[in-house]
């Protein structure tokens, strides 16, 4: 009889990180509490329950020196922000695959629209996103509960739907599901949420169901991951399903050719490799691979041994150790990793960051996670790779993240002519040059050295690689940024900002990531200019004030001009009213003569306060361009209106004798100032207009 093992089997990558995530910790000699089952694996959890890991069901449960961590498959909306909120220290263990699910219905769901999920209503991840649900949601196992659904709720068919599926969903049912939806319902928006890990496990499990007489499934019976692998192989064969290796005993194997194995994505490789062992001990066959269908792995000469190992390959974790390091020197590092050979690091295999300095980083009696590369017994050591053991570990989680859409933080440390390098968590992650930065001018060579973060938009699994991508994050940075701007943006508010372009009109200032306001060049100074390069440079920082703006076409208009430095605010605060003053000559009208007290601001001097006797003409006594001593003898900052006069610092006498001779002037030849003013402005208008 053979026994073959499927190509897919065990932990599954968000299961992986959870379960990683609590050996962290406590490796760390740190006291940890699951909120609820880590994984659904009974006897996972019981070895952690040996360890002193304590299972909660609320966080009021959790010891004062606990570390709470949340479970794989994610909890409700309402216990993160609980948890968010209290003083406990957790760590979030919830799938990425979980987590993105719980985006979507985030982000699209309304209280006016309908959420229908494909899955299980009692499963804790579907609890979990559906708690981010803000309108309507249904829940349904299958097709028949989706037609029901239907039937019962007719007002579905033209809601504007948004249809996700849990991760560990029957990919047949989810087709089967989808179909109907399609005929029956007219605004569907379908999002593909189940793990690409879960379809190629069922879809392997199912090519093994047909090959094979029997199937054992490795799980605990509470997984649903479990219970879909089930429903796949037992339409093909007979199909067990077992949490321990215990329950072989159970199972007549008796008249079978061909077992197949498999295992549910919270089934950890020991208890894996314990059923296989202990099948193949009671069967005393070796164990085959399901990618050979049906070429023994083991030839007539290798023993049970050898051929459960090569079956294992893929399972085992022998080629991992951890070494404590005893020496640093400039070309190596040497560790202990408890065999009798010394461990060396080469340089090169401490780090994918080529600036990184062992010498500085690591200090004697230190822990690093290493891979084995080389043993050479004749020398007396083994190579091993620091730089690999992080790349392995991390490159699962760069690699979801393209689907979860995290976005990442790494160091560029490489400028190449078509991109840049950029490392994240050890592993290598290539930007092209129209995705490092958001224009063209920008150059490459900047970003070396510099944190960046960026979003993985492509990824090879076989050649381990990643496409990264910088400028879809400062996109979405300045989107975000812009909608935060108009959501409390006022008149009057003040801004920092960076003059980006200058026109013969104005300047473009950029006062917000992505937002971009117009300084007229009247608004840049209270002098008349030109050209705003007079007064501003591409690239200069100014402070400008939001004038006005329209939220419709998202137009701003911005001042640069300072109120403090207004003419009429610079008159109020050096030029009161008694001030003597020279000014000069700039106009001559019948009734007296402007004059220029400081640019933009001129006085007016009525003819009868232009001397000490009666003048018949302004110009009998003044010329344009004359310079003479005035007094301020009256402002209206509200009708901007200015009084001189000459005569009143002329000596008492003269003053006395030019008060009898206007008693002489007849009555009724007094003219109001503001007529006057209102006059001289006509004038005014009418040279303008003349010229």
């Amino acid at each position: 009889m053979k026994i073959m093992l499927a190509d897919s089997a065990g932990f599954c990558f968000g299961v992986n990180r959870a379960v990683n995530e609590v050996e962290n910790l406590l490796g760390s000699g740190i006291k940890v509490a699951t909120l609820g089952p880590l994984i659904h694996n009974p006897s996972y959890i019981k070895s952690l329950q040996d360890r002193g890991v304590i299972l909660v069901d609320s966080i009021k449960e959790v010891p004062h020196d606990y570390e709470l961590v949340i479970r794989a498959h994610g909890v409700t909306k309402e216990i993160i922000e609980e948890v968010k909120d209290s003083k406990i220290k957790y760590s979030d263990a919830t799938c990425p695959f979980v987590k993105k699910i719980q985006k979507i219905v985030d982000n699209h769901s309304t209280p006016n629209n309908t959420v229908i999920i494909a899955g299980d209503e009692n499963h804790p991840e579907v609890k979990g996103f559906r708690s981010y649900c803000k309108g309507k949601s249904y829940v349904f196992k299958n097709e028949d509960e989706l037609k029901k659904l239907i039937d019962e709720h007719p007002e579905i068919k033209d809601s504007e739907l948004i249809y996700v599926a849990q991760t560990t969903f029957s990919t047949d049912e989810y087709k089967k599901c989808s179909e109907l939806i399609k005929k029956g319902c007219t605004n569907v928006k379908k999002f593909a949420t189940i793990c690409d890990a879960t379809s190629k496990r069922q879809k392997d499990a199912c090519n093994l169901s047909l090959i094979c007489d029997i199937i054992i499934i490795i799980g605990g019976r509470m997984s649903s991951n479990t219970q879909k692998l089930k429903g796949v192989c037992e339409k093909n064969a007979r199909t067990y399903l077992i949490e321990s290796a215990e329950e072989l005993s159970d199972i007549d194997f008796s008249g079978c050719s061909t077992v197949g194995v498999t295992a549910g994505a919270s089934t950890p490789v020991c208890i894996i490799k314990e059923v296989l062992k202990t099948m193949s001990e009671t069967i005393n066959n070796p164990v085959e691979s399901s990618e050979a269908e049906g070429q023994a792995v083991a030839d007539s000469e290798m023993s049970f041994e050898q051929a459960l190992e090569e079956s294992l390959k893929s399972l085992n974790s022998d080629q991992k150790v951890v070494g404590t390091v005893l020496r640093v020197t400039p070309t190596e590092i040497q560790v202990d990793i408890g065999r009798k050979q010394t461990g060396i690091v080469p340089n090169e295999e401490y780090s994918a960051d080529p600036n990184a300095d062992p010498s500085s980083e690591v200090n004697v009696g230190d822990q690093l996670n290493l891979i084995i590369m080389k043993t050479n017994d004749a020398d007396g050591f083994i190579t091993l790779s620091k730089k690999r053991y992080d790349s392995q570990a991390n490159w699962d989680e760069v690699a979801a993240a393209k689907d979860s859409d995290e976005v990442l933080n790494g160091t560029v440390t490489e400028i190449l002519n078509k991109g840049v390098i950029a490392i994240t968590k050890g592993v290598r992650v290539f930007i092209p040059a129209s995705q490092a930065t958001l224009s063209r001018n920008d150059k490459l060579e900047d970003l070396l050295g510099q944190a960046v973060q960026f979003k993985i938009i492509d990824s090879d699994n076989r050649r381990r690689r990643a496409v990264g991508s910088i400028s879809v994050v400062l996109k979405e940075a300045r989107k975000a940024s812009r909608e935060a701007f108009w959501a409390q943006v006022e008149i009057g508010q003040k801004y920092e900002g960076t003059v980006v372009s200058l026109t013969e009109f104005g300047a473009f200032v950029e006062i917000a990531p992505g937002v971009q306001g117009l300084c007229h060049k009247s608004e840049l100074s209270w002098n008349r200019i030109k050209h705003p390069s007079e007064i501003v440079n591409v690239g200069d920082k100014i402070d400008v004030t939001i004038k006005d703006f329209n939220p419709e076409t998202r137009k701003i208009s911005l001042t640069y001009k300072k109120i403090e430095d207004s003419p009429w605010e610079v008159l109020k605060r050096d030029y009161p009213v008694g001030s003597v003053i020279d000014v000069q000559i700039v106009s001559l009208t019948t009734f007296g003569a402007f004059a220029q007290i400081i640019p933009h601001i001129q006085g007016l001097i009525h003819i009868s306060q232009i001397a000490n006797h009666r003048v018949e003409k302004p110009q009998d006594e003044l010329n344009i361009g004359d310079t003479v001593k005035v007094m301020i003898t009256g402002i209206d900052f509200e009708k901007k209106h200015v009084s001189l006069s000459i005569r009143a610092l002329l000596t008492s006498e003269e003053a006395t004798a030019e008060e009898e001779a206007e008693d002489e002037v007849p009555e009724g030849t007094a003219i109001p100032i503001e007529e006057l003013l209102a006059k001289a402005e006509a004038e005014a208008a009418a040279e303008n207009a003349a010229e």
